[in-house]
């Protein structure tokens, strides 16, 4: 019997997620009849969630369009980087803090240091929705192209982790931190969703304020579970250093904040994707030694996690120079020049030059790994020999 189709879990990172669409790209160029029947996605992963599951031509094409969006996405097309509008919200930001929170300038306006007023109009663009309303869900959700979507949000004002689903015969559940909601999504879940905590203002969904789905999301893959997956494709832009890499300082004396803030907000995106991959197979593991499984409510469910083959933080220095001006001497005031490991620019970095090298690699990645993923989506063609995944 051939498996189902697998679910597809992308996780955050900012620009990094362009990764994602690369290695995509390179996977249905090898296997064009590949279909993600569940798509869940948090933080920057969950635009890209969400382009696919509204895009209603085959996914070869699917993947071709975004590539296409992310190829022509640039800085200024996220938030405003122009000198009134940065220096206004870090004035404001400044007053704030040595009037004790008592100067306050139309609080509406500056509840993120940055304005991302482009952003949402750039995925109205990008998601064809001049609405708000992400109408193409509907589309392959009745075509049965479609089964569930998942796009993960922190409730600001509960601390919970919610998943907005949309899908065919989705049951609610709820777990300690974290929940999910029935919903028709919107371009405020996915705009939510990826509100970099403090950078970018929240999302107020159902009367309630929502930012980025990673700060609280610390079990990545249970959407997709709870929607009734058994096998899961994860796409990370974490990249798993060698020992000798890990030990290898990447700033001299003490870090500047670009390092501590790059650290905190790799912590949010990345680092709970790995944890929770490995509780998985643990479980397998634990499901294999039980010798009636019907009698339990437990399952297997097979993992392939994929990441880069290059670390994409360290990439990222080489094009600072890309940033708009204003924009970049403020990175380089936080001391983006004092590190090796670009993690901050690396999330904010939504320019061509770095975009293309990360589609390029993980295009790469996917070709490189073409055996380990013919297994995987269980079709014909693989080679004897199969390299590993990192």
């Amino acid at each position: 019997m051939v498996p189902a189709s697998p679910s597809l879990v992308l996780s955050g990172g900012g620009a990094r997620a362009a990764y994602q669409v690369g290695f995509l790209r390179g996977l249905v160029r090898q296997f064009p009849t590949a279909t993600f029947p569940v798509i869940t996605g948090v933080s920057a992963g969950a635009i890209n969630a969400a382009h696919l599951a509204n895009c209603t031509k085959p996914t070869p094409e699917s993947v071709e369009r975004l590539v296409e969006l992310w190829r022509s996405l640039t800085v200024d097309q996220v938030f405003r980087t122009d000198l009134l509008s940065l220096g206004s919200h870090m004035v404001t930001w400044a007053l704030r803090l040595i009037s004790g929170g008592r100067v306050r300038f139309g609080s509406s306006s500056f509840r993120g240091m940055l304005d991302t007023l482009p952003l949402r109009e750039f995925l109205q663009r990008a998601l064809a929705t001049p609405d708000g309303r992400l109408h193409g869900i509907t589309e392959n959700l009745r075509s049965g192209r479609l089964d569930a979507i998942g796009i993960t949000t922190t409730n600001y004002g509960t601390g919970q982790s919610v998943t907005w689903v949309e899908g065919r015969d989705v049951v609610d559940w709820e777990r300690p931190g974290r929940r999910s909601r029935l919903t028709a999504l919107t371009v405020d879940h996915v705009l939510a969703s990826c509100a970099l905590p403090l950078l970018f203002p929240g999302v107020k969904i159902e009367q309630r304020w929502h930012g980025d789905g990673g700060v609280q999301l610390t079990a990545p893959l249970s959407p997709a579970l709870h929607l009734g997956s058994d096998r899961i494709l994860a796409v990370s832009t974490s990249y798993n250093p060698t020992s000798a890499e890990a030990d290898n300082p990447t700033t001299e004396g003490y870090p500047p904040p670009a390092t501590i803030v790059g650290l905190l907000l790799d912590a949010i995106f990345l680092d709970m994707l790995d944890c929770d991959a490995q509780v998985l197979r643990r479980t397998n593991r634990m499901i294999r030694l039980v010798p009636d499984i019907s009698s339990t409510n437990l399952r297997p469910v097979e993992l392939l996690l994929v990441r880069p083959s290059q670390d994409l933080g360290l990439l990222a220095n080489d094009y600072e120079h890309e940033l708009p001006a204003v924009f970049r001497f403020m990175m380089r005031g936080l001391g983006t020049e004092r590190t090796r490991r670009g993690n901050l620019l690396a999330t904010l970095l939504f320019q061509p030059g770095y975009i293309a090298r990360l589609l390029e690699i993980g295009e790469r990645d996917a070709m490189d790994r073409h055996d380990q993923i013919a297994r995987f989506l269980a079709v014909s063609g693989a080679r004897e020999e199969a390299r590993p995944l990192a």
